[in-house]
């Protein structure tokens, strides 16, 4: 697999941006997760004035053929139709997107159609959808390696080309919060059932069924015991292409805004080959897929909003920006009580 030189952030400005953070005009820890934020951005890119260039959501899209064992209630076609959606500017992180500035960059990882040229879709498909992992690996360990090497090529291209230093990552594929449940299942080692939730909006009865299915796949399972081997058996092209822009996204040293249930489950997976990762880690949005709280409580990290959301597509994400730049805009906008001659009051 592609290895990448993802290095701590250096803590060695830390005291200084949390005295410049102390000295601005107001009670000491009155901004509380802004002040946290705004910390955590000025170390990942070493400054005391950080800022926020040229923000991108990519939304990596593919099919899954654990979706035969009726595991969502959203047919398979759902995945191109709504890629074709996205590309004519009418779906939820369509507005999303403009509101908050954001360039929306989609890409076909494994969708189980042919979509025609023109539709300013980057082809990198892999297949035409995932095997269903109920019978074996859903990908090979090749597909895996070229889903990341796929991955970390679009980020670096975005990087390259516009100096975007912000970024997130949307998902769309029917089926997909089954392969986010086994992920979570067996890298935060928190039993299936309360990683398993109603995904596109499964009734009591299809969970248990859902449920049912997962567990049988988790017990077939006879690969190796290493993440990589894991990740390629239950997982999907689009996941594994995102961690891949994950991964290469933190080497670059950029921002990574973390969407909801499958994109935390994504970079759950990539923290298993490197942990640091989550330093670069801004997670935007605690979903309503049960099991996401649980997920983001193994990991000990804090979304910024809870606002039970379960589109997917980066939407968590993205409305979390404006919060993030709020941050930013504390720490190089605020004056400080030295510059204004205001008495500290605290």
């Amino acid at each position: 697999m592609k290895k990448f030189n993802i290095t701590p952030v250096d803590r060695s400005i830390e005291p200084t941006i949390k005295d410049k953070i102390d000295n601005l005009t107001k009670p000491k820890g009155s901004l509380g997760r802004l002040e946290e934020l705004a910390t955590q951005i000025a170390l990942i890119q070493h400054t005391l004035s950080p800022e926020l260039l040229h923000p991108h959501n990519v939304l990596f899209a593919a099919d899954h053929g654990i979706i035969e064992e009726g595991v969502s209630v959203s047919p398979k076609e759902v995945t191109w139709q709504q890629l074709s959606h996205f590309s004519k500017g009418g779906a939820g992180i369509n507005f999303l997107c403009e509101q908050h500035g954001f360039q929306l960059v989609l890409v076909d990882s494994g969708v189980d159609y042919d979509i025609p040229a023109g539709h300013g879709i980057i082809d990198l498909k892999v297949r035409k959808g995932t095997r269903n992992f109920l019978h074996g690996p859903a990908m090979t360990p090749e597909e895996l390696d070229l889903c990341i090497e796929r991955g970390a090529g679009v980020v670096k291209d975005i990087h390259v080309t516009t100096g975007c230093n912000i970024i997130s990552f949307g998902e769309m594929g029917s089926g997909n919060t089954s392969p986010s449940a086994v992920w979570m299942h067996l890298f935060t080692d928190i039993e299936l059932e309360k990683c398993i939730g109603a995904g596109a909006g499964l009734d009591s009865p299809g969970i248990r069924h859902k449920c049912s299915v997962l567990s049988k796949a988790v017990a077939n399972y006879n690969g190796n015991d290493d993440a990589e081997s894991k990740i390629a058996w239950f997982g999907g092209y689009e996941m594994a292409m995102a961690m891949g822009a994950m991964m290469q996204a933190a080497e670059l040293g950029m921002v990574i805004l973390v969407d909801g249930f499958i994109m935390t489950s994504v970079i759950l997976a990539a923290s298993r080959f490197y942990p640091q990762i989550l330093d670069y880690a801004v997670f935007g949005h605690q979903g309503d897929e049960s099991g996401h709280k649980r997920m983001l409580d193994a990991m000990g990290v804090k979304a910024l909003l809870h606002l039970d959301l379960r589109l997917g597509e980066g939407s968590g994400a993205v409305c979390a920006y404006p919060i993030v730049e709020s941050a930013v805009r504390m720490i190089n906008r605020m004056d400080s009580f030295q510059s204004v001659n205001v008495t500290k009051y605290f």
